[in-house]
């Protein structure tokens, strides 16, 4: 088989240990290796470092096991072409597998040209990976902690929810408050009311009249503090993303350092011109995205396109394309695989977002599917489409252009008018003369 490198190394990497084998090929076209086990300790990895430079390897390869792998990357890419490859695409006959031929057997692909590597973003996007993501888990617990002050009013008979739309609004906020610092009178709380809310006092009074225990007022009083708490740490955190997004996108001050494989070139400017946070507004106007949705979605996916030849690409690595499982001539689930988790969440939160919003394009979509494939299968295919006006924004630096309600409608006139011809004579019972200029029923 045809060597595509000379020089190349291939890490079994775990917690504690990092299995190393280093091979090169002679001058009389012979192969060669070494392999030696090293610490994940940041003194252990430098050692790695020089054992691996001290044969000039221009390549090297692990897999992704779970978060193992970062300690060595980070220490890697400025030096090395570090792939990061995906486990199920490297394995190993059954039977035959230790920790020196798991690193043996990457060295021997990466030798022969045969691995392809994941797309792992340049430093600052992972940075900017990282504040998102956690922000999303401060919401989440947000959320969790709401629901907790829920069920603790369920057991002190206070019945606020079933009068107030939302329990985090300024006047449920104040009546609960007041009511964690011992107030009873239901009349005294139901006058907290504010807005809209004043002409529903009587059914507050109902609703705030209940048995409060002292633990009650004690667990509500450290809920809505963990909530405040919260708020403040998502503000923070908000607030630190767009400052993130801001330094991104001033340019460079010299070309930054290689990284992996084909993340590589996500470190130049991409071909469109647009800057991070000109991306975060072209996708702020799609409907059902907002800026923080908008930071997440790039944070993941980048603003250079260049890493996926294609929206299909986008869409396969986000997870959010049917699937392929065919045999026998029989086409069976199209289901869609395995992808950026993260990505897809937020991807179908924005499309439910999407598909609320009046008069757009993608609620007619979701409507149209959704009444042949069922609900789940249309918010999917929304958030498909979705990503698909992503990838072509930033790859062409286009703004979102709505195509309207009655795109469809308009695409095919003539099929329409001749259904509801059809419907309006089984209706009337005779002929329709459709006056196709006018667009009148005769």
């Amino acid at each position: 088989m045809d060597k595509h490198y000379e020089r190349v190394a291939g890490l079994d990497v775990h917690k504690q240990t990092v299995v190393a084998t280093r091979m090169r090929v002679t001058a009389d076209d012979r192969v060669e290796w070494e392999t030696e086990t090293y610490g994940t300790t940041t003194p252990e990895l430098l050692e790695l470092h020089d054992w691996l430079a001290a044969w000039a390897c221009t390549h090297v390869v692990l897999e992704s096991t779970g978060d193992y792998w970062q300690p060595v990357y980070n220490l890697l890419e400025d030096t090395f072409e570090v792939l990061l490859v995906n486990a199920q695409h490297v394995k190993r006959v059954p039977g035959r597998k230790t920790d020196v031929s798991d690193a043996e057997w990457l060295a021997e692909l990466q030798l022969h040209g045969l691995l392809k590597a994941s797309f792992i973003p340049p430093k600052p996007q992972r940075a900017l990976r990282e504040l998102t993501r956690y922000r999303s888990k401060l919401i989440q617990e947000r959320a969790r902690t709401v629901n907790r002050v829920q069920k603790l009013l369920e057991g002190a008979n206070l019945k606020l929810a079933s009068v107030v739309s939302d329990i985090q609004g300024i006047s449920a906020q104040e009546m609960l408050r007041q009511i964690a610092r011992g107030e009873t009178d239901a009349e005294a709380l139901a006058q907290l009311a504010r807005g809209r809310l004043r002409k529903k006092i009587g059914a507050l009074e109902k609703a705030l009249t209940g048995v409060v225990q002292p633990h009650h007022r004690f667990l509500l009083a450290k809920q809505l503090a963990h909530i405040d708490f919260l708020d403040e740490q998502i503000a923070d955190i908000g607030a630190e993303i767009a400052r993130q997004v801001s330094a991104m996108s001033q340019p460079p001050e010299e070309p930054p350092a290689g990284n992996s494989g084909e993340a590589a070139a996500s470190d130049a400017p991409p071909p469109a011109g647009v800057t991070w946070t000109q991306a975060v507004e072209l996708l702020d106007s799609i409907p059902g995205v907002d800026v923080a949705a908008a930071e997440m979605i790039l944070a993941e996916t980048g603003i250079d396109m260049r890493q996926f030849p294609t929206d299909k690409h986008l869409a396969a690595w986000a997870g959010v394309a049917p699937g392929n499982h065919q045999s026998g001539g029989k086409r069976y689930s199209g289901r869609t695989r395995d992808g950026n988790r993260q990505l897809q969440t937020i991807l179908v939160q924005v499309a439910w977002a999407a598909v609320r919003t009046k008069g757009t394009f993608l609620k007619a979509r979701y409507h149209r599917l959704a009444a042949r494939r069922g609900k789940k299968r249309a918010i999917v295919a929304i958030a498909h489409s979705i990503l698909v006006s992503i990838w072509h924004m930033l790859a062409h630096g286009v703004a979102y252009r709505e195509l309207g309600a009655d795109y469809y409608d308009q695409r095919s006139k003539g099929a329409k008018v001749a259904y509801l011809t059809r419907q309006l004579e089984k209706l009337t019972g005779g002929n329709v003369v459709v006056n196709l200029i006018t667009d009148t029923a005769i």
